[in-house]
């Protein structure tokens, strides 16, 4: 048995999808409890007719938010609660998945005995907004770390990544560990979710999703700069030197070779960060000429995503979905 569990915070718009292409899944044992987090619009009733028709999806309310929780992590403790599985499968509400996805995660946990697999997404991308912040993701997570090492590097929390938007636990590691308890105030739960895991000597895995889930991550470009600078910092352990370091290599050190007027290595340089490009965008789905001919502008986007970072790390002003977090 695998319950499906989805939190869900305003999500008229895209939970209906998600739910479809789960009841189309050919994989048969699970059940699905949607968790509606004090939505302002009618997500709750949405979710409750679908659930009529389905014996098994069902919806609940969520308790309001105790002091010193995230909404989302909290959201998915009370639904690891209501769950029945041997398998706990966290979804976000916004995607659609492939009929064979459940099949595959169960046989992958079984193979590498996992606690923990965790799926990055392929990202649909409608609006010239989306593709100069959406493919950012991928670029900087892939060119930081290769993501057999999650699982290769055992019982090393530094070498940890994770995506929220899959989350594939053992029921019974979850229940002794609260995984979603022991991160209950962190902003990218995700990520030190897979850092725990790994430092309780537990075996975590994370994978490009390979077309099995789709996601729209966000609606426009103000949404993404918003939404990416929320949780950018993770991916450098929250330092701010690490991270101004790393905008400089990749912004300023094209730059500063450019400068020097030598085209053989301005010529290898430009070279490697196309073939870098292309690289990454096969392997993460996406257009890969896209983003070869918008990176000068991506990577100016990068900029101001790390200007906003910084700017709400130190003042402690994030805000997402109408919570101060």
């Amino acid at each position: 048995m695998v319950s499906v569990l989805i939190p869900a915070r305003d999500e008229s718009d895209n939970i209906l999808t998600l739910l479809q292409s789960i009841q189309l899944q050919d994989y048969p044992h699970y059940e699905v409890i949607i968790l509606d987090d004090s939505s302002s619009d009618n997500t709750y009733q949405l979710c409750e007719r679908f659930a009529v028709g389905h014996p098994k999806f069902r919806v609940i309310r969520g308790k309001p938010l105790p002091d010193g929780w995230i909404g989302k992590n909290y959201a998915c403790h009370q639904l690891a609660k209501e769950a029945s599985g041997k398998y706990l499968l966290f979804l976000d509400a916004d995607e659609q998945v492939s009929n064979s996805l459940i099949n595959s995660a169960v046989h992958r946990m079984h193979l590498k005995k996992l606690t923990l697999l965790s799926l990055f997404t392929n990202q649909q991308m409608i609006t010239l907004g989306e593709w100069l912040v959406v493919p950012l993701m991928h670029y900087v997570l892939i060119n930081l770390l290769p993501l057999r090492l999650i699982l290769l590097v055992k019982s090393n929390a530094s070498v940890a990544a994770a995506s929220g938007q899959f989350m594939f636990f053992d029921a019974a590691t979850y229940r002794t560990h609260q995984w979603h308890g022991l991160v209950k105030d962190k902003v990218v739960e995700d990520v030190e979710i897979m850092k725990a895991v790994k430092a309780y000597n537990c075996n975590g895995e994370g994978l490009l999703a390979n077309g099995m889930i789709t996601c729209r991550m966000y609606k426009g470009y103000t949404e993404g700069l918003n939404g990416f600078s929320k949780n950018f910092m993770a991916a450098f352990n929250y330092s701010i030197p690490f991270f101004l370091c790393y905008i400089l290599l990749v912004i300023g050190g094209p730059l500063l070779i450019a400068a020097t007027g030598n085209w053989q290595l301005i010529g290898f340089t430009f070279a490697l960060i196309i073939l870098s490009r292309v690289m990454i965008s096969l392997s993460a789905g996406q257009n890969a000429w896209y983003n070869v001919i918008l990176h000068p502008l991506q990577m100016l986007t990068l900029m101001f995503i790390a200007v906003l970072a910084i700017q709400k790390r130190i003042t402690k002003t994030t805000m997402w979905k109408g919570r101060r977090i």
